[in-house]
């Protein structure tokens, strides 16, 4: 075999090695994407993301359910056509069944910050849930609510697809009324109370505090003709007039808090007392800062 021949064979093996090489190691990287792959969505499938109202004699379900904005309680809009259906379905059933009633749970994430007036984001967007129901007609009675915490929920990006479940029942609670005397007792005896400062722009809540307007928000559900009570209170610095005035714009404030919050605005009365009912000395800074408050209670 001739020297050329014997070089040119050398090409031809290098080429050919070269190719084999190449085809292992090198194309994946040049392959194009899946398309059917998974995004950033998380999903937990403990939680059924659907519109799924279910229960011993009742259903409907429709793929589309009401979604919120990571770390907002207000539902996105706008609302599929086929959940106002199924709300109308459960109209008409509730109307056949006068103990019907609904539990709506809402979920959130344990990273979402609590932005709303209630214990967690997912009591807030059950509430928000619960307000869409009432809005079609369904009465304010017909429904419990509930918030839980979750580690996943099914997400795409900072949207939370369907964070909210339903559970048809044919036992309305408000055939317990001794636990709607036993509530409007424990709001009374102690009311929420909440201390301004000069200039405050916002209102941070306690959990305890948080767990109060839970149980104001549940008792006017339950109880017709119930309304809260915003009292504003000042110091007794200055003009008594002023600190009327300063008293009933603390109770504004409390008052458009609530509201923001899903309370209606129809059943929250707003007045104030301005300097006349202190419970402090005001002749201490301590004492003044105390005076300086609203008290939200049953009226």
């Amino acid at each position: 075999m001739s020297k050329q021949t014997t070089y040119l064979l050398g090409i031809l093996a290098t080429i050919v090695l070269g190719s084999l090489l190449y085809s292992k190691f090198c194309c994946k990287c040049c392959e194009p994407k899946d398309k059917t792959a998974p995004n950033t969505t998380k999903v937990n499938t403990d939680i059924e993301s659907a519109f799924h109202l279910k229960g011993s004699d009742f259903e409907y379900n429709t793929e589309k359910n009401f979604n919120f904005s990571n770390n907002f309680f207000n539902h996105l809009e706008p609302v599929d056509a086929n959940i106002n259906i199924g709300i109308e379905k459960l109209k008409t059933y509730f109307d056949k069944k006068p103990n019907g009633s609904l539990l709506i749970t809402g979920y959130c994430l344990t990273t979402e910050k609590n932005t709303s007036a209630f214990p967690n984001l997912g009591f807030a967007r059950a509430n928000d849930v619960k307000n869409y129901f009432i809005s079609k007609g369904i009465p304010s009675n017909r429904f419990e609510i509930n918030g839980e915490i979750k580690a996943a929920l099914t997400a795409d990006n900072q949207t939370l697809v369907g964070p909210i479940t339903y559970a048809v029942s044919n036992d309305i609670v408000d055939t317990k009324g001794d636990d709607w005397n036993a509530l409007k007792e424990k709001i009374t005896e102690d009311p929420l109370i909440l201390y301004f400062n000069t200039n405050q722009t916002e209102i941070n809540l306690t959990p305890e505090e948080r767990q109060k307007i839970a149980d104001l928000s549940t008792y006017l559900d339950h109880v017709q003709n119930a309304k809260i009570s915003c009292v504003g209170h000042s110091d007794s610095v200055g003009d008594r007039n002023i600190n009327i005035q300063l008293g009933k714009e603390r109770a504004d404030f409390a008052k458009e808090y609530l509201v923001k919050n899903g309370i209606n605005p129809e059943r929250i009365e707003a007045t104030s007392k301005g300097p006349d009912e202190p419970i402090a000395d005001n002749l201490t800074p301590e004492g003044k800062a105390k005076n300086r408050r609203t008290v939200i209670t049953l009226k």
